[in-house]
């Protein structure tokens, strides 16, 4: 419908109105809707572009409140990621700390201060990735060398050279391993990485 046409239809039902109509409207407004009349295509397209907006009002909130979720549940990601060296350091005190005997109630203690680590991160959601014996998984691990191995089947994790990573199911750094290939499969594989 043309804007002219409109403003001529807007204007002749403005003048039927008196004021005591507009005035009961006003205040009753079941009245009002009694008064316009529903096959008017000025009322039909009134009524589509409101419940078009309310629509889109829904999707507004809906989408704000998953943009709200997500920055609550990764609001952490930052921190925790400045934590994987401390973590990492801690494991290579244990790693070499442990051939010592001397070292015997230091590596006691940093056995402590790590597993309290771990148990303070797992609350915000924070999981290690990467086990020797697990099959290798691309999403979660970087290959970087291949080794056989006779207790190992051929595709999972021989060495973890460097813990990966996962916080609330997303990958914050993937693990460095070393994957299993079989003797029979070696002339098959190509090593180089």
């Amino acid at each position: 419908m043309s804007d002219e046409k409109m403003q001529d239809q807007n204007e002749n039902l403005n003048e039927e109105y008196t004021e005591e109509t507009e005035e009961s409207c006003a205040l009753n407004p079941e009245e009002c809707k009694a008064l316009i009349c529903p096959a008017c295509t000025t009322y039909r397209e009134a009524e589509d572009i409101r419940i078009r907006s309310l629509a889109e009002m829904e999707n507004f909130k809906k989408r704000l409140q998953k943009e709200k979720d997500e920055q609550m549940a990764y609001a952490a990601e930052s921190v925790l990621a400045d934590l994987l060296p401390t973590l990492d350091n801690l494991d290579l005190a244990l790693q070499y700390g442990s051939k010592n005997e001397a070292c015997k109630d230091t590596i006691m203690g940093v056995e402590m201060t790590k597993k309290l680590l771990l148990d303070a991160v797992k609350k915000h959601g924070l999981e290690p990735v990467g086990a020797v014996g697990e099959p290798f998984n691309p999403e979660f691990h970087e290959a970087i060398a291949q080794a056989d191995h006779d207790e190992i089947p051929a595709g999972h994790l021989t060495a973890v050279m460097q813990k990966g990573y996962v916080l609330k199911g997303r990958l914050l750094r993937s693990a460095k391993v070393t994957v299993c290939k079989t003797q029979s499969a070696a002339s098959n594989i190509d090593t180089t990485v």
